[in-house]
């Protein structure tokens, strides 16, 4: 069985040498990819560039292979480079940036826009205002490219309750035909909850439970789909 899994944050540049990136260490998805490697799978892990948390050499060479993204669209292009390879599951957990910079306007040259990702833009130009666009989403192309795969997405939920995160999740699986959704932040609360399509919530307190409860489903899935 060979296992895709994304960790870690997309970044958007707005010049050369600064950018918009979203809190993600990359630890739980490089984490989940060890564990997966530790049952026997084949897994390739799709990194952020960005990420704080490494892996020992050690335990990198337990993977297939570890690949590094950068923005959303270097992320979305090596997912799509992957849909050739017979992927059995994919475990999308990497922190996407929802948004990227279109237009980067600087009031003190009357508004010129300049060209996004380029150059240093200088202090001394003062007050700047950065206009942004939605990146396209990565997790609507999921079931194109892998057809026949187990996919789950992650859904991180900062405002609302239990219920509104968990209803988040459920309707990210029916608008994406994803096999489950796993929600946590602030609105869930202490601990994961895996959310299928049909409503369901399985609780799983940490990260050892989460990791084992998902080997199970893919198994299970990948028995019944066998």
């Amino acid at each position: 069985m060979f296992c895709i899994v994304t960790a870690g944050p997309t970044y958007e540049p707005i010049d050369s040498v600064r950018r918009i990136t979203n809190f993600s260490t990359g630890r739980l998805g490089s984490q989940l990819a060890l564990y997966l490697a530790s049952q026997g799978y084949r897994v390739k892990l799709l990194r952020g560039a960005m990420a704080t948390f490494r892996l020992e050499a050690s335990e990198a060479k337990l993977l297939d292979e570890m690949v590094e993204f950068t923005t959303s669209d270097d992320l979305r292009e090596k997912l799509a480079s992957f849909s050739t390879l017979g992927i059995n599951a994919v475990f999308h957990a990497a922190a996407v940036c929802d948004f990227r910079p279109s237009k980067v306007y600087i009031p003190s040259m009357d508004y010129y826009s300049r060209e996004v990702g380029v150059g240093k833009i200088p202090t001394a130009e003062g007050r700047i205002s950065i206009e942004l666009e939605p990146t396209p989403k990565i997790i609507a192309n999921l079931r194109r490219w892998f057809s026949k795969a187990f996919i789950v997405c992650w859904k991180y939920e900062v405002v609302g309750d239990q219920r509104s995160a968990i209803n988040a999740g459920v309707s990210q699986v029916k608008s994406y035909s994803t096999n489950a959704c796993i929600v946590n932040g602030p609105a869930y609360g202490v601990g994961y909850g895996l959310v299928t399509g049909d409503g369901t919530c399985v609780h799983l307190p940490g990260e050892q439970e989460l990791f084992e409860c998902l080997g199970r489903l893919f198994r299970e899935t990948s028995g019944s789909s066998g």
